[in-house]
């Protein structure tokens, strides 16, 4: 009878340890460990508060480099509602002339600006054209101009040179200045070469020193 007990038992243990080293296996093979990033990236979408793409330099970079005659070109874009030429019509946008340097809806009086547009007041300076050019449902949300806008900063200042060239009263603003990050990493690329001057100069007075040395004795 014990034999026989035994003999269960032992069949009952050695089962028992066969399915806990199965168990154990299968776990090793489907393991699953939780991503660093949560989710699953979609094509063509940035995460907001991303870096999807570098920051944009000041718009006086680009000015510094803006062409006028390229600016006439990109203009033609606008001429299915405006005119530029000193006391042209009105079309479904104002007459352009003289708006560089003027305030915001006012520098053609008689026009139906929008709402939105008449509320946020400041001057068509260099930066707010800007913002203006680059979305103006964003500058002016309501706003019932129908332009999706410029993204690119280069056709952005072409195309405001060649405005303030058309009774414009703006000047063209300097470079601006470098940021720290950049400044800080001009004089690290620097510092290697003050260092490797500054190392050869005093192995140089070393050499002198040593000659001069030899020479006395």
């Amino acid at each position: 009878m014990d034999d026989r007990f035994n003999t269960i038992a032992g069949w009952a243990l050695g089962a028992g340890i066969v399915l806990l080293g199965g168990v154990i296996v299968t776990g090793e093979m489907f393991k699953a460990e939780r991503p660093e990033t949560m989710g699953y990236p979609i094509a063509g979408v940035v995460e907001e508060g991303g870096s999807g793409a570098a920051a944009e330099q000041p718009i006086a970079h680009f000015l510094q480099t803006a062409d006028a005659a390229r600016g006439e070109a990109v203009f033609r874009k606008c001429t299915a509602c405006h005119t530029i030429n000193q006391g042209g019509a009105a079309g479904t946008g104002p007459n352009l002339n003289g708006v560089m340097g003027a305030g915001v809806a006012q520098h053609a009086p008689g026009f139906n600006y929008s709402e939105p547009l008449r509320a946020h007041g400041g001057t068509w300076d260099w930066d707010t054209m800007s913002q203006w050019l680059r979305s103006p449902r964003s500058f002016a949300q309501g706003t019932r101009m129908t332009f999706a806008g410029l993204s690119d900063p280069q056709d952005r200042a072409d195309v405001m040179l060649y405005m303030n060239q058309n009774g414009g009263r703006l000047t063209v603003p300097p470079p601006p200045a470098a940021s720290a990050a950049e400044a800080n990493a001009a004089g690290n690329a620097a510092a290697p070469v003050e260092n490797g001057t500054s190392a050869a100069t005093n192995a140089a007075a070393a050499q002198a020193n040593q000659i001069a040395t030899n020479n006395k004795q």
